[in-house]
């Protein structure tokens, strides 16, 4: 399964799976969206492995230091952002 992206209200929603498959087009589409703010809605998405979190991971860190904000929602946000804040303190 490949990684499908739609936008709804200012909310972009993935369908499919984050990894080492999908993380180039993934990175190149929010690399190329230019705004203060993006919102992520991970609901459909089945499948993150390693490469995807680190993707996901690195756009977040790169939103931060550009004042911008990088927002994962829906089901297993929680989870990201446990691993994120593991990163951190590492």
């Amino acid at each position: 399964m490949s990684l499908q992206i739609s936008e709804k209200k200012e909310v972009f929603y993935l369908n499919g799976k984050i990894n080492f498959e999908t993380i180039p087009f993934f990175k190149s589409y929010f690399n190329s969206i230019i705004r203060d703010r993006i919102v992520v809605n991970i609901d459909n998405v089945k499948h993150i492995d390693k490469e995807g979190l680190d993707a996901l991971f690195v756009l977040i860190k790169n939103a931060n230091k550009n004042n911008k904000l990088f927002s994962i929602v829906g089901y297993g946000c929680k989870e990201i952002y446990d691993y994120f804040h593991q990163l951190q303190v590492a």
